[in-house]
């Protein structure tokens, strides 16, 4: 039994200019496994979540969640499921734990005050246990979210932008706690922007562009199949239009594919017959950022 399975999933928002949000999407993921779900913005992450959480419908296709039928069965699958939206959604008048235990009877759970405090005290939420929720920073808002996603112990965890906005100290404390969880037997499905987090975290990954699905491989053999390596360097000025197609610039940090040492070369002589002036250059492998971008070239 797969933890969580799309088969051919396809769904069309109406409208003069009807949208095709979904293709026949099919992947599944296995239980016990961290797995990330990445595309551009509009690629179809969000429906597709939304279709698993039960939120919207697919117009054709199924997705069952522990063999469970998202919409012949969806009290058991929604049990099954802990889902972490990207939206700020609170009560504002409830605190902390009197939101958690509410939640908990959503789903029928009583007598859980233990994994409510261990819940609270992973997530560094102990301290703010009896405040009020509109008393909340953004930060300890999205912590609340995580709490009640997994309030009623649920053996798959969707992670839908997870860190979007929040400072490091919450990052690191959301996947502590998420890796613990993970250890334990849980299953994860992780969508971010942040490329670092799912080349870390994930096991295997799924990207989508334009509602189709353009990629599923393990994390390791996506980066083993991507070739070449990288140039890094810092510099004020701007690159020579030969290199700009192939470099990634972030403020004054730049990061330029190159496919061996005779392209390493190349671009070190064209940087230096424009004049441009670099520090701190070194030599990386390709990441999964590179891999995402020419995976969505590819799939133009």
């Amino acid at each position: 039994m797969q933890a969580i399975a799309f088969e051919d999933v396809t769904k069309t928002y109406a409208g003069p200019r009807p949208v095709h949000a979904l293709t026949g999407v099919r992947f599944a993921v296995e239980p016990g496994e961290f797995f990330g779900l990445l595309g551009p913005n509009g690629a179809g992450k969000t429906t597709l979540i939304s279709i698993l959480a039960g939120l919207a419908r697919a117009d054709g296709g199924r997705v069952t969640v522990m063999g469970h039928d998202v919409v012949t069965d969806f009290a058991a699958a929604r049990r099954s499921l802990g889902i972490v939206p990207q939206e700020l959604v609170f009560d504002p008048f409830f605190s902390v734990r009197e939101a958690l235990r509410i939640q908990s009877g959503y789903f029928g759970v009583r007598g859980n005050e233990a994994w409510i405090a261990e819940l609270l005290d992973g997530l560094g939420l102990a301290d703010k246990a009896d405040a009020n929720m509109r008393q909340l920073s953004g930060g300890m808002k999205r912590r609340v979210l995580v709490a009640q996603a997994l309030v009623h112990k649920p053996p798959v965890i969707v992670l839908d932008e997870p860190t979007a906005g929040v400072d490091v100290e919450l990052r690191q404390t959301l996947w502590q706690f998420i890796s613990s969880l993970h250890k334990q037997g849980h299953t994860v499905l992780l969508t971010t922007h942040y490329l670092e987090e799912a080349e870390a975290l994930c096991q295997r990954i799924a990207m989508l562009k334009g509602g189709a699905l353009v990629a599923l491989a393990p994390t390791a053999e996506l980066l083993a199949g991507m070739a070449g390596q990288v140039l890094r360097f810092k510099t004020d000025d701007a690159l020579p239009a030969a290199l700009v197609p192939q470099a990634r610039v972030t403020g004054r940090q730049v990061l330029l594919s190159v496919g061996g040492a005779a392209d390493i070369e190349v671009a070190l002589t064209a940087l230096r017959v424009a004049g441009v002036r670099v520090e701190d250059v070194g030599i990386v492998g390709a990441d999964l950022e590179d891999v995402f971008l020419a995976t969505m070239g590819a799939a133009r």
